[in-house]
């Protein structure tokens, strides 16, 4: 159950319907030449799901294994997400998680600004900051260890924008999301960036506690840097305007993480 929190957009980090042991894997498209690596500022129309935040049930192996929260608030010149992964159950007793992570992003161009980090999972208990300095072309990433007082400082170069591990769901939202195209952009986590490459392979139907919906199957995966070859992650986001995240399946090498859309709530 390790990084639960980071699950929440390892869709992209490496950016759906229910996987075990004997059932079968999404059809795989074959995808075409990779575009070039950008990120596309959203149109001027686009209107972000202030406000709203998206409750998600999280299941490992067919347990319950917890639940993750996503919010967004406007906060003038940034957006604001917070997302949160507490564990539950049988598996909060084999590994507990309880992680906090909070990105700020450029409403205007989706380049994110900064990512602060409160982790606990297992015995392990970390505070980190993430800031992204594009006039000197580096992330600057700062960790300290809350039980050893252990500190970690860190600089790796950035290109002129990036987005990260949670923003990253609201990037994708935020595109048309056409089936047969493909998005490759830059992604950063406090590491070397990697690149991401996001293929909408299909229109279909899923059903998940909060509804039943006509929705986008979006497969994501890393193609460049420390994540290639990591894992790979399937996205269902509403065909319609709004394109929410109602159903993600992120596949590792340790199993598959499954967060299916319980609700939304509404400030």
């Amino acid at each position: 159950m390790k990084k639960l929190s980071v699950m929440l957009w390892v869709a992209v980090c490496l950016a759906g319907a229910q996987v075990g042991p004997n059932e079968a894997q999404p059809p795989v498209a074959s995808v075409s030449a990779a575009p070039a690596v950008a990120i596309v500022p959203p149109p001027p129309a686009y209107r972000f799901p202030d406000g709203q935040t998206y409750v998600y049930g999280v299941e490992w192996h067919l347990f319950n294994a917890g639940t993750a929260r996503l919010n967004l608030e406007d906060e003038g010149p940034e957006q604001h997400v917070t997302a949160t992964a507490v564990s539950t159950g049988f598996v909060s007793g084999l590994y507990k998680v309880n992680d906090l992570v909070e990105a700020f992003f450029d409403p205007h161009h989706f380049c994110s600004q900064k990512v602060v980090k409160h982790v606990e999972e297992g015995s392990r208990a970390r505070q980190s900051e993430l800031d992204f300095e594009y006039a000197r072309g580096k992330s600057v990433y700062n960790e300290r260890n809350l039980k050893t007082g252990e500190e970690k400082h860190t600089e790796n170069d950035i290109p002129d924008c990036v987005t990260d591990v949670v923003s990253g769901f609201y990037y994708l939202s935020s595109l048309p999301l056409q089936v047969g195209s493909t998005y490759v952009f830059s992604i950063n986590d406090g590491g070397k960036t990697n690149e991401v490459r996001a293929y909408v392979e299909a229109r279909e139907k899923v059903k998940v506690p909060a509804g039943s919906f006509e929705a986008i199957r979006v497969k994501a995966e890393a193609i460049a840097g420390i994540m290639k070859g990591k894992g790979t992650v399937w996205a269902w986001f509403t065909d319609d305007g709004n394109h929410t995240p109602v159903e993600m399946r992120s596949k590792l090498g340790w199993g598959t993480l499954l967060f299916r859309l319980q609700g939304i709530e509404h400030q």
